[in-house]
């Protein structure tokens, strides 16, 4: 959402004027909603809201619970009647259950180019990898320019075991991938890994055809002054986080570094969905008191926290194909110029990018001593000045309005071709 928002934000004082195509809100369903988004959308862009048809309303009614976030990141251990349903989502609904919405985003777009409209380009971003179908019917249908981008892998995401496919579902799943790597005239990833991943499924793509383009910062959500505690060594983390994200060890060494330094005083703060079985996991390190749960709140609020942090918390799920896991998350912790705790594989793409930055390095999950030794370095910092921010750790290259220019170069050559 954050990154094709910020893209409809900047493109227009960069020459390129973009009509935006998307779900009516409230004949969709969605695990979160944050209106006040909306703000930052110029006020002569074009949106066009089209009905859908999805099955998550059925969902909610049969499972009694939230719309799964990506991954079924809000599910925790599923019942049979989920599992249930995951089969027939993986196995009657390709590539995912939001297909429904494509036949009429296809009308909307025909509407405009029935009554005369030209456009340079199209560019479809997913997941859900269903919208990339839209782009590929609309190439073959008119011969449009075309952009797909590919926010995560397709068939190679990691929750793609969960939905039990059956292989000719998993047949054409990977039938739709090849199609859309194949005929799109540009394929945006977010990630280097990302791109070796589909290179080598395809190593016939032309040179220069997936261009690497990661999520990023907007400067201006950063304004607000920095305003860290200087009466306790806060740790924040914004976002989903489950089990799979395996800090059950850093929650540990947290806990053993309080009994280490107990004149410091530590607090752990989760804002927005958080798993009951990372819970049990805060409880079984003896953690309860010294941490707050808030559940989620608006992108302003949530740049508030990591504002009023000491050190900033995040974790790269252990999950297949982990090392090309490149949230915007790390480009907003930057932003905040904090020191980040970040769990995850080591040499990753997000390892690569908090070193160059210098605010910080993977923890691997094992890594219990790295751990201690990296909590005891950020005590002792902290006793000498509870200012922990950072001078320099915001990399220009990853600013959404520079993303947006880059963007646009994009759409420019594809329009001369």
């Amino acid at each position: 959402m954050q990154r094709c928002l910020k893209w409809v934000k900047y493109l227009p004082e960069l020459g390129v004027e973009p009509t935006v195509i998307t779900v009516d809100p409230d004949q969709a369903s969605y695990p979160v909603r944050d209106e006040s988004l909306l703000r930052e959308v110029p006020p002569g862009v074009r949106i066009i809201r089209t009905p859908t048809l999805e099955p998550f309303g059925s969902y909610q009614k049969l499972t009694g619970r939230a719309v799964p976030h990506g991954g079924f990141a809000n599910e925790g251990q599923p019942s049979f009647a989920q599992q249930a349903l995951r089969f027939v989502r993986g196995n009657f609904f390709l590539p995912d259950p939001r297909r429904g919405w494509n036949r009429y985003a296809l009308a909307a777009v025909e509407r405009l180019l029935a009554a005369g409209e030209k456009f340079d380009a199209v560019l479809t971003s997913s997941p859900p990898h269903s919208t990339q179908l839209i782009g590929l019917a609309l190439q073959k249908r008119h011969g449009l320019r075309w952009l797909a981008d590919l926010r995560d892998p397709w068939t190679d995401i990691y929750y793609t075991k969960d939905l039990h496919r059956t292989p000719p579902a998993a047949w054409l799943d990977a039938r739709y991938e090849r199609q859309v790597l194949r005929r799109a005239d540009a394929v945006l990833v977010t990630s280097p890994e990302t791109e070796r991943l589909f290179r080598r499924k395809l190593p016939d793509l032309a040179q220069g055809k997936i261009v690497v383009l990661p999520n990023g910062y907007d400067e201006p959500d950063f304004q607000q002054p920095s305003a860290p505690p200087t009466d306790c060594l806060r740790i924040t983390h914004t976002g989903t986080i489950t089990v799979r994200y395996r800090i059950a060890n850093l929650l540990k060494a947290i806990a053993d570094i309080q009994q280490r330094y107990p004149q410091l005083p530590w607090r752990l703060r989760f804002v927005g969905q958080v798993d009951a079985g990372v819970r049990a996991q805060v409880a079984a390190a003896g953690l309860e008191d010294a941490t707050e749960f808030l559940p989620f709140v608006p992108h302003r609020q949530s740049v508030a926290y990591l504002l009023t942090s000491s050190v900033l918390l995040m974790a790269i799920p252990d999950v297949a194909l982990n090392r090309g896991i490149l949230p915007g998350k790390v480009f907003e912790y930057l932003a905040a110029r904090k020191p980040v705790l970040c769990v995850g594989p080591a040499g990753s793409d997000a390892d690569d990018i908090l070193r160059e930055a210098g605010a910080g390095q993977i923890l691997p999950y094992d890594d219990y001593t790295l751990m201690l030794s990296t909590l005891a370095h950020l005590a002792q910092q902290w006793q000498q000045s509870p200012d922990l921010d950072l001078r320099d750790t915001t990399p220009t290259q990853y600013s959404r309005r520079g993303q947006a220019a880059r963007l646009a170069e994009l759409v420019r050559a594809l329009a001369k071709q």
